[in-house]
């Protein structure tokens, strides 16, 4: 059986009822929000059959744990956890070429949540995340991933290494990013299906995640920092991707 997860905000609420009516439980919305937007949430709940529920605004936040909730928590049942398993069915349903984020020891919700969001407008086949030393969906990533967590596919993986090989025997090529890389990220063909592994800010990949790539590569970077956000990093990579299978 599936368990029970909460989802606030507007957005990441928004798009359960969109993409995933039947998954919703429960929806508390705040006596104090009358606006448009928790007026058009509670008119779509009402067609899936459940029930809003008023409440204090204190009630929300004791919900939310403190989150900014907007005015709406959900209570929702989660998808069923994918693992690598399913990373051979994934590719099959892909409508083009492969194309996975591999995030490497981000531990931060925040981060998480930003490369869910930037993974779903570079329509990735899934995102990659390592069961242990990583951060994992909460509701603070749902908030932050505005929607994408329910749209994006979240591997959890075991072993990462094995994981990316298991990537490469079904002919995915794997590229990680670092800084000392000498070939630039524009410089490398993205056409076929390709895997882009991200490492933690500023430790960035693990050692056996490195070496079980087939290829490094680096943005290049002009001014005095050394290294980006890696939801901002993932996103430089992720559409670079994009922009080379549009033929742009």
């Amino acid at each position: 059986m599936s368990q029970k997860v909460t989802v606030f905000g507007l957005h990441a609420v928004r798009a359960i009822l969109k993409n995933h009516p039947d998954r919703l439980v429960e929806l508390y919305v705040s006596k104090e929000r009358q606006d448009d937007s928790v007026r058009d949430i509670v008119n779509q709940c009402h067609a899936t059959g459940v029930r809003p529920q008023w409440v204090p605004k204190q009630a929300l936040e004791k919900r939310a744990e403190g989150g900014n909730h907007q005015g709406v928590v959900a209570t929702v049942q989660s998808p069923p956890t994918l693992t690598e398993h399913d990373l051979p069915k994934l590719l099959e349903q892909s409508q083009q070429a492969g194309l996975f984020l591999i995030l490497d020891g981000v531990t931060d919700p925040h981060n998480l949540g930003a490369c869910l969001r930037t993974a779903d407008a570079a329509g990735v086949t899934g995102v990659i995340v390592p069961k242990d030393k990583s951060a994992q969906i909460t509701p603070t990533v749902r908030k932050v991933a505005s929607g994408a967590a329910e749209n994006v596919p979240l591997v959890v993986v075991t072993n990462l290494a094995r994981a990316l090989r298991d990537l490469q025997e079904l002919g995915v090529w794997v590229y990680g990013t670092a800084g000392e890389a000498t070939e630039s990220v524009y410089d490398v063909d993205y056409r076929g299906p390709v895997a882009l592994v991200m490492g933690a800010e500023g430790k960035g990949m693990r050692r056996l995640t490195r070496e079980t790539c087939d290829d490094l590569v680096s943005i290049p970077l002009s001014g005095s920092v050394s290294s980006l956000n890696v939801s901002v990093a993932s996103g430089v990579c992720l559409f670079e991707v994009v922009r080379q299978r549009n033929g742009s």
